[in-house]
C-alpha cells in the first residue's frame, strides 16, 4: 500500500478568510517599523518631567497624560509584533520584530522608572492634596494609590532604574522557551493503522491526536512527542530554573515575606485564598476524577488507563463534527441570554476577521485572546473541525467580550482586573453554551457528549492547570529551600503531583512526568490556579443567571465593564459570589461530581 502524508501549510499559504485581520494594529510592516522607530525618538522626552512630580499637580498630570499616550504607543506596536509571532514563530522577519519591541519595551520601561520612584516618594497627604486640586488626576487616582501601596517594596531609584533597563534580560527565560517550542521543536511522524504517515507538532497533538478516540493514535502521538521533550528536557530545565531564581532573588531583594507573596500582590490575593484554592480542589476533587478515569478505563475497554489516554473521547464513536461557520451559528444562539449589547460584540469578532482558525508551520500552540486598548480583541485558535472546538471558541470570545466592554468603558490603567478574575468571563460562556446545548436536544448520545465536553472545561481549569499551580507551589518552595532545580527535580515533582491526585486509577509513565514542559504559563508568575478561581466563579455566576435571570446578567455586564477598578473579591461578589470563602469551591466541585454520576448512571 502507497503511504501518504498529510502536509502542513506555510502561513503564506493559509486562506486570508482563516487569519485575522491586523490592519487595526498597522496597515504594513513598514507602518509598523515606522511607528516603532517615532516611539523610540519619542521616549526621551518624558525626562523632562524628572524630578519635577512633587512640584505642582497640573506637572503631574501631564506627565501621567504622556504616560499613558505612549503606554497605547507601545501596546499598538507590542501587541503587533506578538501576534505575527504568534501566527508564525519560524519567520525570521517575525523573531526580528519580537526582539526590537523586546528591547524597545525595555528602553520604555527604564524612561519611565522615575514616574513610580517619585509617585511612591510623595510625603503623607501630598498625593490626596495633588487629586483634590486637580480633577484631571482622578482618572488616574486608582493607578496612583496601587503605585504608593508597592512603597515598601520598592528598592533606590537607580537600582529600579537599572532592573527596569535590565527587562529584557527577565524576559529571556519565557523567550527561549517559546522560540525552543515553537521553532526549534521537531517531532516524528508516526504510521497510523492504515498505513499513513501523520505528522506531529505542539498544536497537532494538543488539539488533535490528544483528543483521538483511537487508542494507537493517541498513543503514538504521545510517544513522538514525549520523545522529542525527553532531548529538551535539560535545556528547558535550566531555562526554567533560571525564571524561578529570578523571582525568588526579586522577592528577596524587594524585602517580601516570600516569592508567593511578591507574586500574588499584583493579583490582590491572599495567601489563604491561595493555599485555599489549591488545597480545596486538590483533596476533594481528586475522588470524583478517580472515579471518571475509572469509568472511560471501563467503557473504552483499556487494560490500563494511561496518562495520554485521560482527553480521550467517552463515546469513541461519536465525535461530533462542527465548521466554524455552524461552530459560531450555534455560541451566538447560547450567548444570546447575555443581551443585544454583548450579542453585538460576538457577531463582529466571528465575522470581522478577530480570529486567526488556520493550523501552518510556526503557529503558536492551544488558543489565547489578545485585548490591546487601541484596537479591538485578536483570538488565535487551531480549528481542527470538531465540536469541542466550539467551547475552545467560545471560551477565547469570553476574554474577548469582557476586554472589549472593559476597554470602552475605563480608561488604559483602569481596564485589567486580577488575574484571579481573568478566566471567569471565559468560562462563564462555556457555561452558557453547555446550559444552550443541553436544553436544546433529547439525544441522549449527544447530552453524554456534552456532558463530557463540561468535564473537560473543568478538567482543563480544575485538574491540569489545578496541578499546574500545585506544582509551582511545590517548585517554589524547594527554590526558597536551596533545593536543585534540574530536570530530575521537575519530573520528579510532575509525576509525584500527579500520582498524588489519580491514585493507582492512572498509570503516571516518564511521558507524564515531562508534561511540565508543555506550558508557558509558569513563566507568567503564578498564573496557573488562577484558572480554577475563575471557573469557580463563573460555575456559580451561570447558575444564578438560570435561577435568576436578566438581574444576574446585568450584574455579570456590570462586572465585566468594571474592569480592574474593583479588587476579585469586590467583582466576584458584586455577581453574587463570595470567593473569601471555601463554599463556593465546595459548590463547584460537588457539581463536577454530579456531572460524573449523571455519566455513570447513563453508562450502567
Amino acid at each position: 500500500m502507497e503511504k501518504t502524508k498529510q502536509k502542513r501549510l506555510e502561513r503564506h499559504e493559509v486562506p486570508l478568510e482563516h487569519t485575522w485581520d491586523l490592519s487595526e494594529l498597522f496597515e504594513s510592516e513598514e507602518d509598523f517599523h515606522l511607528e516603532s522607530s517615532a516611539i523610540l525618538n519619542d521616549l526621551p522626552n518624558i525626562s523632562r518631567f524628572k524630578g519635577k512630580l512633587q512640584e505642582d499637580s497640573s506637572l503631574l498630570l501631564a506627565c501621567l497624560g504622556e504616560y499613558e499616550e505612549m503606554w497605547k504607543r507601545l501596546i499598538r506596536v507590542g501587541t503587533y509584533a506578538s501576534l505575527r509571532q504568534s501566527e508564525d514563530g519560524t519567520n525570521p522577519d517575525n523573531q526580528a520584530n519580537s526582539a526590537k519591541i523586546s528591547s524597545l519595551m525595555s528602553e520604555a520601561n527604564a524612561a519611565f522608572s522615575f514616574i513610580t520612584s517619585e509617585i511612591i516618594d510623595f510625603p503623607e497627604g501630598k498625593l490626596e492634596e495633588f487629586i483634590q486640586n486637580e480633577k484631571g488626576l482622578e482618572a488616574y487616582e486608582l493607578t496612583l494609590h496601587e503605585i504608593q501601596e508597592d512603597k515598601p517594596y520598592q528598592l533606590s531609584k537607580e537600582t529600579e532604574e537599572v532592573l527596569a533597563a535590565l527587562g529584557h534580560v527577565h524576559q529571556a527565560p519565557y523567550t527561549i522557551y517559546q522560540l525552543s517550542k515553537l521553532s526549534d521543536m521537531q517531532f516524528d511522524s508516526f504510521e497510523d493503522e492504515s498505513g499513513e504517515e501523520k505528522p506531529v507538532s505542539f498544536a497537532l497533538y494538543e488539539d488533535r491526536y490528544e483528543l483521538s478516540p483511537k487508542a494507537d493514535e493517541r498513543r503514538k502521538a504521545f510517544s513522538s512527542f514525549t520523545k522529542t521533550l525527553r532531548q529538551y528536557k535539560n535545556t528547558f530545565a535550566a531555562t526554567y530554573a533560571t525564571e524561578v531564581k529570578k523571582q525568588v532573588t526579586l522577592a528577596k531583594l524587594r524585602g517580601y515575606e516570600s516569592v508567593t507573596h511578591m507574586l500574588l500582590h499584583p493579583q490582590k490575593v491572599t495567601t489563604d485564598m491561595y493555599h485555599n484554592q489549591l488545597d480545596t480542589i486538590l483533596k476533594e476533587l481528586s475522588p470524583h476524577m478517580q472515579r471518571y478515569a475509572q469509568l472511560k478505563k471501563k467503557i473504552l475497554g483499556l487494560d490500563t488507563m494511561k496518562y495520554c489516554d485521560l482527553k480521550a473521547p467517552l463515546d469513541s464513536e461519536y465525535l461530533p463534527k462542527t465548521t466554524f461557520e455552524e461552530a459560531s451559528e450555534i455560541i451566538l444562539k447560547a450567548l444570546a441570554v447575555m443581551g443585544p449589547e454583548y450579542s453585538a460584540i460576538m457577531e463582529k469578532a466571528l465575522s470581522e476577521r478577530w480570529v486567526d482558525l488556520a493550523d501552518n508551520v510556526g503557529k503558536s500552540t492551544g488558543a489565547f485572546c489578545s485585548s490591546p486598548y487601541v484596537a479591538h480583541p485578536y483570538i488565535l485558535i487551531t480549528w481542527t473541525d470538531t465540536m469541542r472546538g466550539a467551547f475552545v471558541l467560545a471560551h477565547e470570545l469570553g476574554h474577548a467580550g469582557h476586554f472589549y466592554l472593559a476597554n470602552q468603558e475605563q480608561s488604559l490603567f483602569n481596564t485589567r482586573p486580577s488575574t484571579y478574575f481573568i478566566e471567569a468571563p471565559s468560562t462563564m460562556n462555556e457555561m452558557l453554551l453547555a446550559q444552550h446545548m443541553l436544553s436544546t436536544t433529547k439525544d441522549k448520545r449527544m447530552r453524554n457528549w456534552i456532558i463530557t465536553q463540561l468535564l473537560g472545561t473543568y478538567y482543563h481549569n480544575f485538574v491540569t492547570h489545578l496541578l499546574e499551580g500545585e506544582f509551582q507551589r511545590r517548585i517554589y518552595k524547594i527554590a526558597e529551600e536551596g533545593g536543585a532545580l534540574t530536570a530530575k527535580t521537575f519530573c520528579e515533582q510532575k509525576a509525584d503531583v500527579l500520582s498524588t491526585f489519580w491514585g493507582d486509577t492512572v498509570e503516571i509513565d516518564e511521558g507524564a512526568s515531562l508534561t511540565w514542559m508543555r506550558q508557558p504559563h509558569y513563566y507568567m508568575g503564578l498564573y496557573p490556579y488562577t484558572y480554577s478561581a475563575g471557573l469557580t466563579a463563573s460555575t456559580a455566576a451561570a447558575q444564578l443567571i438560570q435561577e435568576e435571570g436578566q438581574p444576574a446578567v446585568d450584574r455579570w455586564l456590570e462586572v465585566l465593564k468594571a474592569g480592574g477598578t474593583k479588587t476579585p473579591l469586590e467583582l466576584m461578589r458584586h455577581a453574587g459570589v463570595d470567593m473569601s470563602t471555601p463554599e463556593p469551591i465546595k459548590k463547584a466541585v460537588s457539581y463536577v461530581g454530579s456531572l460524573i454520576d449523571e455519566l455513570e448512571n447513563n453508562y450502567q
